[in-house]
């Protein structure tokens, strides 16, 4: 029985589909499997997909011919080409044009945008799943959003963030560095797109302002409304910190009293996942994948409305039990999640079942 061949391509790579790759690359070469990984290069040094016996070959987020070429090159006897968000599948496809290779695309998340942004980004999503024999989506809404857009075949694959190891005797230590001691601290992490909700949540920040002691709210993360978001925190005298990109983001969890997810769309959002793994009390907005994702194990509110935002954070932290509740909730809801394995184990079933008798 020859080996199977498979080349998983990435575009930018959001931080879950990096980290996903990485352990769906190294669950399949455990299995097996042939391996290669094609992204842009910093994205190894961060996720280190050759440390995890894949081969690598760097190829720029571009679709131009000289990136295509190379992309086409990478995947040339390849059994399987699996691209990870739709920029990763319309590229894949233009490389894979004329090979008889089955391409499998695993739709991360939802872009944003209207008007022509919008138009745009609709052109991208049906010229990616048409060109998949299957879809994989991370939610049931995304899995109707391929249907609707021409997909052959959707899947619901709510895919494992891998597991990190959960800090142990640092919250303490965590939250005197940081200099909140006696005060409640909330923590959101997130790239500071518009997308992400942060100007609703900086006008709930406003209204919670006046409970004593006064939360102190951190924001992990780094992006383009950083100076809008800080001018406001400024004017507004906001108690709110910017902390830019960190790599302590499960140590500021560990010692938040609450986490806080104002996305305008999440699919299977990793804070809120880790959030619930490790017993920190949620407070997310309803959309997307999350309400699916979470269960009852967080408290969910309308994406927008600042009131009840507000109201959410400020009712759990005068409710020391209901947080406690919701700590060992997240915890049993986080046990009904598939593991890596399983997550690998489906890749492969549908690798299996595309490559025919490759």
């Amino acid at each position: 029985m020859t080996q199977l061949r498979t080349v998983q391509v990435l575009g930018g790579g959001s931080a879950g589909s990096s980290a996903h790759v990485r352990s769906l690359a190294a669950g399949l070469v455990a299995r097996g499997v042939r391996v290669t990984v094609c992204a842009p290069a910093e994205l190894d040094r961060e996720y280190d997909y050759l440390g995890c016996g894949a081969h690598f070959v760097p190829v720029p987020r571009r679709s131009d011919p000289l990136s295509v070429g190379m992309l086409r090159a990478a995947c040339a006897g390849a059994d399987v080409v699996h691209a990870h968000g739709l920029h990763a599948a319309v590229r894949a496809s233009l490389a894979l044009s004329g090979q008889d290779v089955p391409l499998v695309v695993t739709w991360h998340t939802r872009g944003q945008g209207e008007g022509a942004r919008g138009h745009v980004l609709r052109l991208v999503e049906r010229r990616a799943v048409r060109a998949a024999a299957v879809v994989f989506a991370t939610c049931s809404e995304l899995v109707d959003r391929a249907r609707e857009r021409g997909a052959r075949d959707a899947r619901l694959a709510p895919l494992a963030t891998p597991r990190g190891c959960a800090p142990f005797g640092l919250p303490d230590k965590k939250r005197a560095e940081l200099g909140v001691v006696e005060r409640p601290l909330l923590i959101s992490v997130g790239s500071l797109d518009e997308h992400r909700g942060y100007g609703v949540l900086l006008d709930a920040a406003l209204r919670w302002r006046a409970l004593d002691p006064a939360p102190l709210l951190m924001i992990a993360g780094e992006g383009p409304q950083r100076a809008l978001l800080q001018r406001r925190i400024d004017e507004e005298d906001l108690r709110v910190r910017l902390l830019g990109r960190r790599d302590d983001a499960a140590e500021l969890l560990a010692a938040a009293d609450l986490a806080v997810l104002p996305s305008r769309w999440e699919a299977r959002s990793v804070l809120a996942q880790e959030a619930l793994r490790m017993g920190v009390p949620l407070v997310a907005t309803a959309v997307g994948g999350l309400p699916e994702l979470v269960g009852e194990a967080a408290v969910l509110v309308p994406y927008g409305d600042a009131g009840a935002l507000a109201s959410a954070v400020t009712a759990l932290l005068a409710d020391p039990s209901r947080r406690e509740d919701l700590a060992r909730a997240g915890r049993a809801q986080a046990d009904t999640w598939p593991s890596e394995d399983d997550t690998i184990a489906q890749a492969l079933s549908v690798y299996d079942e595309v490559a025919g008798g490759r």
